[in-house]
């Protein structure tokens, strides 16, 4: 019988796109030993992104609690139980779909610290590192760069632990094993 760990935990896993953030924070809540619950952010809106979430629940396999929460991340942590352990994935499509929705960014991500700072149970949050590449050359690809590096490092700073990982090798930043 798998062990289940008492301490509220939260873990952060930063990557690119394709870095292999997804797999190595599945295989981190895998290894936790206890009963898993999905938090999904992606909207499938085309054929590509449909692919996308079909190949990641293929990835996932079975004995998951899977929950589409778009927007209301907050109500959705509130859902999970003492016993299990939380993947959300992934806060930059959520990102994305509060700034579609013209939410308050800034009040979003405290409410969200918040939130998994009082969660019942430990949380892995997988987000992308979108600030290391050139300065976009619209407003709106600016403001989501600014939103997203604010959100990280909202995130970074009520976790335990923080990953980065690059070509699916995982560099520990915050925390220990």
């Amino acid at each position: 019988m798998p062990v289940h760990h008492d301490i509220k935990h939260l873990r952060l896993v930063l990557g690119g796109a394709n870095s292999g953030k997804s797999l190595f924070s599945e295989n981190l809540v895998r290894q936790s030993g206890r009963p898993r619950r999905y938090i999904a952010t992606a909207q499938a809106w085309d054929d590509e992104m449909r692919a996308k979430v079909s190949a990641h629940k293929a990835q996932r396999g079975t004995n998951w609690i899977t929950l589409e929460a778009p927007l209301d991340l907050v109500g959705a942590l509130a859902l999970a139980k003492t016993n299990e352990i939380v993947l959300l994935d992934c806060v930059t499509l959520w990102l994305t779909n509060m700034m579609m929705a013209e939410q308050d960014i800034t009040q979003a991500t405290e409410s969200l610290c918040t939130a998994l700072g009082e969660a019942s149970c430990p949380v892995v949050v997988v987000s992308n590192e979108v600030g290391q590449g050139i300065i976009p050359n619209n407003a709106m690809a600016r403001a989501f760069i600014n939103h997203q590096g604010n959100l990280n490092q909202a995130l970074a700073n009520v976790a335990q632990e923080v990953f980065f990982v690059i070509a699916g090798l995982p560099q520990q930043l915050k925390g220990h094993l």
